[in-house]
């Protein structure tokens, strides 16, 4: 029997700035953005509280071009893709960690966060089967 993994990611959340499109020494497009998703829960005392999830996201060629046009802080989007940890150098020197979402496919749904219905339909969808080495990451 083979050891067959998985790594695959479904969210759906608010952008939390707009997207940021660059483009590497190789020629290709990437673009990030992070997605807040807030999960409900119940505190000690039974009352309803909130809880947002703050996660990165990066995206690649065709899908970044796209992410770059339409996500906008508070738009409501769902995202596909996987979970891809590297590790990177900052500006002191350190070695640090970042956990991010590869995005292959990405969907902007109706409305924003605070309700402004600016297209309450699904508007775009974007997706991508390629994945850019992991040695061409901007940062």
């Amino acid at each position: 029997m083979s050891n067959v993994g998985v790594n695959k990611v479904i969210l759906i959340g608010n952008a939390g700035r707009d997207a940021t499109v660059r483009t590497t020494s190789s020629g290709k497009s990437v673009a990030n953005f992070s997605l807040a998703i807030n999960e409900p829960f119940r505190d000690k005392n039974n009352g309803n509280r909130q809880r947002v999830e703050w996660v990165r996201c990066v995206a690649w060629n065709k899908v970044a071009e796209i992410a770059g046009k339409l996500i906008t802080k508070g738009k409501h989007v769902f995202i596909e893709g996987r979970l891809q940890t590297r590790q990177f150098e900052d500006r002191e020197g350190t070695t640090r960690t970042a956990t991010e979402v590869v995005v292959t496919s990405l969907r902007v749904l109706g409305g924003t966060a605070n309700g402004n219905p600016n297209g309450s339909e699904q508007r775009t969808m974007a997706s991508s089967t390629q994945h850019a080495a992991d040695d061409e990451i901007p940062f």
